[in-house]
């Protein structure tokens, strides 16, 4: 699906994960996985690379979520940066300070990146398996390719396209989410 925006991707996962009705009876999804792909900007690298979400940090509140994420660093090609930790999940890009950026890169949160609905698809799965709609060991995955890195020069949104032939990492990403999606066992 695409897009949901904010607190737009919570109500969206939630209804999606909601059992069903049929017949006045109460029909459980059974889903095996949850793949989620986007951009987001970087800030330990550069534009292009790729960063695998293990929580999401909500910006300004106590909301932090951990993700156990079925994907490895080492399930990507060696021709790109992949990055693992902490994803700040931010109001929107005109908040954007490079002081506080820094504070999550080099505090002890260790984010690696920020986007902007992280946090609340994983609120929506949480809530999820806490009322039973699905199974606590469903798999769980989360990659974003850097579409920038908002604290340095040169490597914002607004610095250039990612490639005249469509943006590298997104294949990539696709690639294993599907591979992921369909051979399940060999992973």
């Amino acid at each position: 699906m695409d897009y949901a925006f904010g607190t737009q991707a919570f109500q969206v996962m939630d209804e999606l994960l909601c059992p069903g009705y049929l017949n006045g009876s109460q029909v459980k999804l059974n889903f095996e996985s949850i793949s989620i792909m986007g951009k987001a900007g970087i800030l330990p690298g550069k534009k292009g690379d790729i960063m695998l979400a293990t929580a999401h940090v909500m910006e300004g509140t106590p909301h932090n979520y951990i993700v156990n994420n079925d994907l490895r660093i080492e399930d990507f090609d060696e021709s790109v940066e992949v990055y693992c930790g902490p994803m700040l999940t931010v109001l929107g890009t005109s908040l954007q300070n490079k002081d506080v950026l820094q504070r999550f890169l080099g505090s002890s949160w260790k984010a690696i990146g920020l986007e902007m609905e992280g946090a609340h698809f994983q609120r929506a799965i949480s809530a999820a398996v806490i009322q039973g709609h699905i199974d606590s060991k469903m798999k769980t995955r989360y990659a974003y390719y850097a579409s920038d890195n908002p604290i340095k020069s040169g490597q914002t949104l607004a610095s250039g396209s990612m490639g005249e032939e469509g943006i590298a990492p997104t294949y990539m990403i696709t690639k294993v989410l599907l591979n992921r999606i369909l051979h399940p066992q060999s992973n």
